[in-house]
């Protein structure tokens, strides 16, 4: 990344100048993001970084399963739409004080058990999740890639 200020960034700055050009609450593709730059950026910001690779699961329940061992989600997780939202909101908030999150949902399938519409569904959860910690000034942002 080019950096116009012309005394040297340290790679903490750059990072979190890299925030800064994302809205705070927002799901959006991840792009020209690297998962080491974000995750960098969490660490810097003292915020949560959430990182799945979805490469070889096949169904909406293979994307759930991942996603709950990945985020260690309670062993109590429903492993449903419903339970994924309660699981990155209620409970995390009750939880106490949070500084933020980076969330990358990597090689989303697309795969006749895991459409387009499945797909939605679950960047749905996130981006209301995204709306739950924006009504809290927290910010959650969610990068996703598709295969």
């Amino acid at each position: 990344m080019d950096s116009v200020l012309t005394q040297p960034q340290s790679s903490s700055q750059g990072s979190l100048m890299m925030l800064h050009t994302v809205r705070p609450n927002i799901v959006q593709a991840i792009r020209a993001f690297r998962v080491e730059d974000l995750q960098q950026a969490a660490q810097d910001a003292g915020q949560h970084f959430l990182y799945t690779s979805l490469f070889e699961v096949e169904s909406k329940q293979d994307v759930l399963d991942v996603i709950a061992r990945d985020f260690l989600l309670p062993s109590h997780f429903g492993k449903n739409l419903d339970a994924l939202y309660d699981s990155m909101t209620d409970l995390v908030h009750k939880a106490g004080q949070q500084r933020g999150f980076i969330v990358v949902l990597d090689q989303l399938p697309d795969t006749p058990r895991f459409d387009r519409e499945a797909r939605e569904q679950l960047l749905d959860v996130f981006r209301d999740a995204a709306d739950y910690w924006g009504d809290r000034k927290i910010p959650f942002r969610c990068f996703y890639s598709f295969r």
